[in-house]
């Protein structure tokens, strides 16, 4: 069976990962972000280092947002097919499902064994819902 995938959206959702994470870890959250990481105590040299591999990462993270965007377009095929349901309703529907069934409980650890804050991971979290979320609506609307 082929699923039909609109590269198209896909790729959309990769920008808006990108605007919503400068929002989201900038102007929105970004300092009680980098104070919960710890990175505020880092020494200038550390901080050097870390900003030579910020290009890495940035391209990494809009890889994962291409790949979880084109499987969150097969999820959503599937949730019209069988759930009889489209539209807005059926993009955040799989958006919020995916997210509690694969992502909460996946980042967990950072709380259970790195002994990171809740806040954090609710920081963390809330940004990955609300990128699921607009992710479903884009798929959803854009067949």
């Amino acid at each position: 069976m082929t699923v039909p995938v609109n590269y198209w959206a896909v790729l959309v959702c990769g920008g808006v990962s990108i605007v919503l994470g400068y929002l989201w870890f900038g102007p929105l959250f970004g300092k009680m972000w980098i104070r919960m990481m710890g990175w505020d105590k880092i020494d200038p040299v550390q901080q050097e280092e870390m900003k030579k591999g910020m290009m890495k990462s940035y391209v990494l993270t809009v890889i994962g947002a291409l790949v979880m965007a084109y499987v969150l377009a097969h999820a959503l095929v599937f949730a019209s097919t069988y759930l009889n349901s489209e539209g807005v309703g059926a993009g955040l529907m799989v958006g919020f499902w995916n997210w509690l069934g694969f992502v909460a409980p996946v980042t967990l650890g950072v709380v259970l064994w790195e002994g990171k804050p809740w806040k954090l991971w609710i920081l963390n979290n809330g940004y990955q819902l609300i990128q699921l979320l607009v992710f479903g609506v884009i798929l959803a609307l854009w067949k």
